[in-house]
């Protein structure tokens, strides 16, 4: 059986458990290089996973993570975040995790290597052909992942595939395929390390850039965000005063007629508008707050 890259052990470290602690932590967090150095080679294919999203997901699509192990998670992980960080839907960023809620904690033993278990679930959405299914496997070849894959493909959905193993078929089945070659790992076969960690930046990428695109984004602020807590409410209000040049209690003011809804706020700081005129205006833009400033 052909060895997978990121199952090859190193040739760097094969005295690893002979490290000292300092050398320990230099040969992880050295390692990690690679994984960025892996995103950044693959920037053409995640640029081209980001324009033919953003159609479909203008269009009223949802995001939908598939994975198992490691990978699920960190789709599961960036799927939740989306809320706080963009005020994106719940039911709007899906996550199927192999094993179900439980593989979170615990490892769910065999599930991943269940095809028709990965349809099913992905099947259990109904998906559409506006929907946008991120599915990730660092070996490339998981067959939750592929069941999942082929599934979306019968219906017309965009199939992202996000692989961490060159001539992967979850990469190449994929309308558009990643590939992330992260090659060996610290300790070998451990695909949490480096592999993990360039799936997550492309997670970040991705989604975060599809946001800045639905107008989600006002320069490099993060103006559409869902305050939850003490902490995000009072970003709310550095970031109003940030964009608009307002002072606190102005700010503060304005959030609170709009619901802390920082986009409301900036353009009816700037526009000296109420509240409702400022929604209005954003309204007419699509959302952005560039183009309901210029109205």
């Amino acid at each position: 059986m052909a060895m997978l890259k990121t199952e090859t052990p190193s040739t760097q470290h094969a005295l690893l458990d002979q490290y000292p602690v300092t050398e320990l932590v230099t040969a992880f967090v050295d390692d990690q290089f690679n994984a960025v150095q892996a995103v950044r080679d693959a920037t053409p294919r995640i640029a081209a996973a980001i324009t033919a999203a953003v159609p479909r997901i203008e269009a009223g699509g949802r995001l939908i993570y598939v994975g198992a192990g490691t990978s699920g998670r960190l789709g599961v992980l960036d799927s939740v975040e989306l809320y706080p960080t963009f005020s994106w839907p719940h039911e709007r960023a899906l996550a199927l995790l192999a094993g179900g809620e439980k593989a979170m904690f615990v490892a769910v033993e065999g599930a991943e290597d269940d095809r028709e278990q990965g349809a099913r679930d992905l099947l259990s959405l109904n998906p559409t052909a506006n929907d946008v299914v991120l599915l990730l496997a660092a070996s490339g070849g998981t067959p939750y992942v592929l069941g999942a894959l082929h599934a979306a493909r019968e219906l017309g959905a965009l199939t992202i595939g996000i692989a961490n193993n060159t001539d992967a078929p979850v990469a190449n089945e994929a309308e558009v395929g990643i590939t992330l070659d992260t090659g060996s790992e610290v300790i070998s076969g451990s695909t949490r390390l480096k592999a993990g960690t360039s799936q997550k930046i492309v997670l970040n990428t991705i989604s975060s850039a599809i946001m800045v695109r639905l107008n989600k984004v006002y320069g490099n602020l993060m103006v559409d965000l869902k305050p939850t807590n003490a902490k995000l409410f009072a970003r709310t209000v550095r970031l109003t005063m940030h964009a608009t040049g307002a002072d606190e209690a102005a700010a503060r003011s304005t959030l609170e007629q709009c619901g802390y809804h920082v986009k409301v706020a900036v353009v009816a700081l700037l526009r000296k508008t109420t509240v409702q005129q400022a929604e209005t205006l954003l309204a007419s833009a699509r959302g952005s707050v560039r183009g309901a400033l210029t109205a």
